[in-house]
């Protein structure tokens, strides 16, 4: 199955392949994320999805102004926002990791002397979409359960939390776990009565999830990664990075393929996978910040809206070409 209409496709296209470069001189990965996309988009369609239309049709047209510089702003196309949709999942990363910054640089301005803690919450593996569905609805739970216990909730200003699953390719179990970005007092690192080991974070979180079994748990100070980020950027990163890699779902065995596609819509089904709390949500609703999952994809990061100015610029038009793989200029 493709999904391209040869009629359109065939005409009032040259030779002009779109190059999106940012001002930092990197290329964004327009054509990688569609031919993700249509992979995906076609094992949707095998498994008779009714959105694997609309999937397909993500991204198709992409109507961008340039500014003075020279550079191009999207200014208009259609996500269809489904949550394994490799265009849409770029294009919430970039969004995420913004938006999550403003929020921070906020929260540091009222609590200057506040810390941060990158806490890593698991569960048990699942098996198949119905047990993932119920693990991720119970790991929610839970995690609402732990920051109101007693010695987490005296310290905590707020957080940041976002849920990723990934695939194991040897058992086909799905992994489910939890980044959080926590915001707590000062007083957390002074005393015993405060401060919380990772003993106790799995202590805590084991009674939270109600299981027998001692899940996996890691706490630390945030620190800088290998490319230099500042500890709040290198946190910001990992928070905010894909919830589901599409890598995980698009390799060679088809069949395998087709299971897990399955299993992922079934188990992410309404399913919030980036949550804010406390003073970070607080800060998050008086920037006039619009929804994490389902807002407006079209500016991020580093795609501001364009001005009045460069929205009365000539439109620079890039049309998917499904037979030869790549964007055409119009």
């Amino acid at each position: 199955m493709h999904f391209y209409n040869t009629t359109e496709d065939g005409h009032n296209q040259d030779d002009s392949v779109l190059k999106d470069v940012t001002k930092s001189g990197k290329e964004r990965p327009w054509r990688e994320r569609k031919l993700e996309n249509v992979s995906y988009a076609e094992l949707l369609q095998i498994l008779k999805f009714k959105k694997a239309g609309n999937v397909g049709a993500c991204g198709r047209v992409l109507e961008f102004k340039t500014t003075d510089e020279g550079f191009l702003k999207l200014f208009k196309t259609w996500f269809c926002k489904s949550k394994l949709c490799p265009v849409c999942n770029w294009r919430r990363s970039m969004k995420n990791s913004y938006q999550a910054q403003q929020v921070i640089e906020e929260v540091i301005k009222e609590k200057p002397k506040a810390r941060w803690l990158f806490l890593t919450l698991t569960a048990r593996n699942a098996v198949d979409g119905e047990d993932l569905n119920q693990g991720l609805s119970e790991m929610t739970k839970s995690f609402n359960k732990l920051i109101k216990y007693k010695k987490v909730n005296k310290n905590l200003i707020g957080f940041m939390r976002s849920t990723e699953v990934t695939v194991n390719q040897e058992t086909g179990a799905y992994n489910q776990h939890m980044h959080i970005l926590l915001c707590v007092e000062n007083m957390y690192f002074k005393n015993k009565e405060n401060y919380i080991s990772q003993d106790e974070w799995t202590v805590l979180w084991q009674k939270a999830l109600k299981v027998l079994y001692k899940p996996v748990v890691n706490i630390q100070a945030i620190k800088p990664n290998k490319k230099g980020d500042t500890d709040i950027q290198s946190a910001i990163k990992e928070t905010s990075k894909y919830s589901v890699k599409s890598s995980d779902y698009l390799t060679n065995n088809q069949e395998r393929n087709l299971e897990i596609v399955g299993d992922l819509e079934f188990g992410l089904f309404r399913k919030r996978m980036i949550s804010y709390g406390g003073l970070l949500k607080e800060k998050h609703k008086l920037l006039n910040l619009d929804d994490t999952e389902d807002g407006n994809l079209v500016q991020t990061s580093d795609e501001e809206k364009p001005s009045e100015a460069e929205q009365e610029a000539n439109s620079i038009i890039a049309i998917w070409h499904y037979q030869k793989q790549n964007y055409y200029l119009k």
